[in-house]
């Protein structure tokens, strides 16, 4: 058994890691994160309405929905996912999970609207699919990110993965999760610069204002994927371990060494 020092030493590390205040400059950066996101998004709407007619679904704008519902789902949602555990630092573990996998169920959702769009347009107009390499990077894109969430699921929400299982994959998990949003802002960018040249052509070399718009709408994507992951690589921002999580590692490190409080 423990002794009364040990447990007064346990609670006092433990009410220390419940308190950890975030870092001071975090939240400025998360706050610089969603305004970017947030202009992301209302850029495209602006692309879409001022020179491609706005969006509808049972019309020629239905194609309007791809891009809109890509960038919401696989762009601004996904980046918002992956801050989750930057914003929500000293809340409970399973309550983080939870609203990092419904986070990322919204943006799959939102994304699956967007390529059922794509395809119905395309197929209502007779065009033919997946022949370019932005629909390449897209459908990869899209079969890897529900093979990340089925795992993620199956490992951290489904109550039968053990806390070794789980530490073992988390280092995968983080890994696929940033490059996977890596490529989706890439797929975008493809995605924008396909559909300026099938308009425009040449007249895009001559500074034609939607050309200048779209550009500017890349240019704050790639602004948007540089601050998530800037947040994301910030080794002193990331979530301290709480209570539930040392007792669990506790556990571990005596199953898996053998040492326990009561043996030093």
């Amino acid at each position: 058994m423990r002794g009364a020092g040990e447990n007064c030493a346990c609670l006092s590390m433990e009410s220390r890691a419940s308190a950890a205040p975030a870092p001071r400059a975090l939240p400025y950066y998360v706050a610089f994160s969603q305004l970017l996101g947030l202009t992301v998004v209302a850029t495209t709407g602006a692309w879409l309405g001022l020179y491609r007619g706005g969006i509808a679904w049972e019309s020629a704008l239905q194609f309007n929905v791809h891009p809109l519902c890509m960038v919401i789902g696989l762009v601004f949602l996904q980046g918002d996912a992956l801050l989750v555990y930057r914003v929500f630092r000293n809340e409970a573990k399973r309550t983080t999970k939870v609203l990092h996998g419904l986070l990322h169920v919204f943006a799959f959702i939102i994304a699956l609207v967007g390529l059922v769009a794509v395809f119905d347009y395309h197929r209502k107009n007779g065009y033919a699919d997946l022949y370019s390499l932005h629909s390449w990077c897209g459908i990869l894109v899209f079969v890897l990110y529900f093979v990340q969430w089925l795992v993620g699921f199956s490992f951290f929400l489904f109550p039968g993965a053990s806390f070794s299982l789980r530490s073992r994959y988390r280092p995968q998990h983080i890994f696929f999760g940033a490059t996977i949003f890596l490529l989706s802002l890439g797929t975008a960018l493809l995605g924008l610069k396909e559909a300026l040249l099938f308009k425009l052509g040449t007249k895009y070399s001559t500074f034609e204002p939607e050309g200048v718009l779209a550009n500017v709408l890349g240019l704050l994507l790639a602004s948007f994927g540089v601050a998530v992951l800037y947040i994301l690589t910030r080794g002193d921002w990331k979530r301290p371990p709480q209570a539930e999580e040392q007792a669990l590692s506790m556990d571990f490190k005596t199953l898996t060494e053998g040492d326990s409080p009561s043996s030093q």
